[in-house]
């Protein structure tokens, strides 16, 4: 037996099919330099590498974080390390997204309570018209 192992590849529709994304959101990526594939003519080949990123870009955004903050993180890896530098840069992302978000929730918070107060004040005005 051989240990050679087959690379495996990929065509832009079966990713767009495992990740439920179009093929025009991977070109997107394509262009944004955030994925590198092969070509056979006009046709595009992603490698096992190619699917692991679309992956990660993918997760980031889920996350809320921006293309640029995903191309920094995976930019970072580094098989030949242990990656704790990736690692606490993702920490110290997730961290500052937890905050922003929080953030939200308060502006949204103080916003239903100023639109439950206008609400009540027109309420209140039309019951004095006698409506």
């Amino acid at each position: 037996m051989s240990n050679l192992k087959v690379k495996r590849t990929y065509s832009i529709s079966d990713l767009a099919r495992e990740f439920d994304v179009t093929t025009r959101t991977i070109r997107f990526y394509e262009e944004a330099a955030m994925l590198s594939p092969e070509r056979n003519g006009q046709t595009r080949i992603y490698s096992d590498q190619d699917r692991v990123k679309l992956k990660l870009i993918l997760r980031g955004k889920r996350l809320g974080f921006s293309l640029a903050e995903s191309r920094e993180l995976i930019e970072m890896y580094d098989p030949s390390s242990d990656n704790a530098h990736q690692i606490n840069a993702l920490q110290e992302k997730i961290k500052q997204r937890r905050e922003a978000l929080e953030q939200q929730l308060a502006d949204i918070e103080i916003m239903q309570k100023e639109l439950d107060s206008a609400e009540a004040r027109c309420q209140e005005a039309l019951a004095n018209l006698g409506h």
